[in-house]
């Protein structure tokens, strides 16, 4: 387990993501079919340097050969969202 600083803390919030790949790739002994597999990290966005570690290990090590890559990512630290309600509630 690794124990971050103050400041390394503070950088992670504010640039690290939650990031999530969706992997699909072909089956070693059956390359017509497609097998799907979740990948999810804090990476750094727009190039993800923990997605692209991971992908080039995939490639390296694995026999099933990529077929796509989906990455859907997000921030962790975020101004509120606020939004007008048109209701009226009342407790008593």
């Amino acid at each position: 387990m690794t124990v971050l600083t103050g400041a390394e803390r503070l950088e992670r919030l504010l640039n690290f993501r939650l990031t999530t790949a969706e992997i699909l790739y072909r089956m070693p002994d059956h390359p017509t079919l497609l097998q799907t597999y979740l990948w999810q990290d804090y990476d750094l966005a727009p190039k993800f340097p923990g997605l692209q570690k991971f992908l080039d290990f995939w490639e390296s090590k694995l026999d099933g050969k990529l077929h796509s890559v989906r990455v859907v990512s997000t921030q962790l630290v975020r101004p509120a969202e606020i939004r007008a309600s048109a209701d009226d509630f009342r407790l008593h």
